[in-house]
């Protein structure tokens, strides 16, 4: 039988049990051996370049590539096309369609102009002009990462887009990752990854030119990296392992949660994974469907390791269960209760929320629109999905006439004074005189 938590039930305010550690955290003066590899990596790819770049190829990904190798050619993209089955082409046409058409919606690239006779204060919104994607090769291939990072970029107007991947021992790149990246028009790919890669991104080579912001999900060293570069471009967020919350009720149906939970589970031994619940019962069927349901699953080993810290929360009511949602800030919740737009009220802090019995995680991370790109570690309290706004940045405009700044320069000079500037008071005054 298995066991539950039940010291949840009764407190005001029920602590979450969800730790959170993705070998991001230095524990004091204590630096942890990832951060000292990842460190080196990048003053060696900053130093070294492309030289770099084919030593650590070597070394963690096991093929030895030359440098005309390390990029995709065009015809590694037609090869690859003709490897792959037209019905994975139709699928990704589709779920291109659907990602474009929320993306879309987003797009909100208006200029402010605030005018007041013969002066104006506003804003401008550009795309950025580089940005760099990566995408994961390790336990298993992404292809659906590609859609979901460069679609909103693409939107947004960035006109290069520049994508790392690791190679696999034969030296070449996944053909489904190479279909979705002329899916999509990338025509800069290059067979780096890992930390080195990101260094790679963030300083440039000879062969891989340096971008304004690196964006994707990748493994420890990969968010380390991004950790380290940040200052030098821009990320789009730290990412972990993937994390799964499941808010249900007793009517909610112990399959399809089991299958939610399960399909999770199969990402990363480290995946993040609860249940929340007031029944027992439900409980209790889903362990049970676990336990049928992995017979069949491939990924059966890594599954395994990621229930073992699998959590089931037994509440008291289903409003407890969004107070302990809201600690936990999870990157993907799943509201399998009667009434879910009603508690869709009530949750602050999550990721991606899926409303009711028919809205699986898998659908989000496939097909239904908004990115798959999503704050994970709790950042979901102030992080939000890769978006097109990502891909976007703002200058303001000022634009004063001799006599708009002649009403304003006492209110000006004033404040310049409180503060002891005087050269910002000369730069007022010196526009005064005739």
């Amino acid at each position: 039988m298995p066991s539950y938590r039940h010291d949840y039930i009764g407190h005001k305010c029920p602590p979450t049990g969800w730790t959170v550690d993705y070998g991001l955290n230095k524990g004091g003066k204590k630096i942890r051996k990832e951060e000292i590899v990842t460190s080196k990596i990048i003053e060696e790819v900053k130093r070294k370049k492309d030289e770099a770049l084919l030593k650590y190829t070597e070394q963690f990904d096991g093929v030895r590539l030359s440098l005309k190798d390390l990029t995709v050619t065009k015809e590694e993209i037609r090869l690859a096309l003709k490897e792959v089955d037209q019905d994975f082409l139709i699928a990704l046409g589709r779920a291109k369609r659907n990602i474009e058409r929320f993306h879309k919606r987003e797009l909100f690239k208006k200029d402010i102009r605030i005018k007041d006779k013969s002066y104006f204060v506003g804003q401008i919104t550009q795309p950025l002009e580089r940005v760099g994607i990566y995408i994961p090769g390790g336990l298993a291939s992404y292809p659906s990462t590609v859609l979901m990072t460069a679609i909103p970029a693409k939107i947004a107007g960035v006109k290069r887009i520049v994508m790392v991947t690791p190679p696999n021992k034969e030296g070449k790149v996944n053909s489904f990752t190479l279909a979705a990246a002329r899916e999509v028009g990338i025509n800069k790919i290059f067979k780096v990854g890992g930390a080195q890669a990101i260094a790679a991104l963030a300083f440039g080579t000879k062969t891989i030119p340096k971008v304004d912001k690196i964006v994707g999900p990748g493994n420890t060293y990969v968010t380390l990296a991004k950790k380290l570069v940040y200052g030098y471009v821009g990320i789009d967020s730290l990412a972990g392992p993937t994390e799964l919350v499941i808010l249900a009720d007793g009517r909610a149906n112990g399959a399809f949660i089991a299958a939610d939970l399960l399909s999770q589970a199969e990402h990363s031994p480290q995946a993040k994974l609860a249940l929340i619940t007031t029944s027992k019962e439900l409980a209790q069927k889903v362990e049970a469907e676990i336990k049928e349901q992995i017979k069949s699953l491939l990924r059966k080993s890594i599954i395994q390791r990621s229930l073992k810290k699998k959590k089931v929360i037994l509440v008291k009511s289903l409003n407890q269960g969004v107070e302990i949602i809201n600690r936990m800030a999870p990157e993907h919740l799943e509201l399998q209760v009667k009434n879910p737009a009603f508690f869709l009220r009530k949750i602050k802090n999550a990721g991606a929320i899926f409303l009711g019995d028919y809205s699986p995680t898998a659908l989000g991370d496939y097909f239904a629109g908004p990115s798959h790109v999503l704050p994970t570690g709790t950042t979901a309290r102030f992080f939000s999905p890769l978006s097109v706004d990502d891909f976007l940045k703002k200058s303001s405009v000022i634009s004063y006439r001799r006599e708009d700044l002649n009403k304003a320069k006492k209110t000006i000079i004033k404040l310049a004074e409180v503060e002891g500037l005087d050269g910002h008071i000369q730069a007022i005054k010196v526009r005064s005189k005739k």
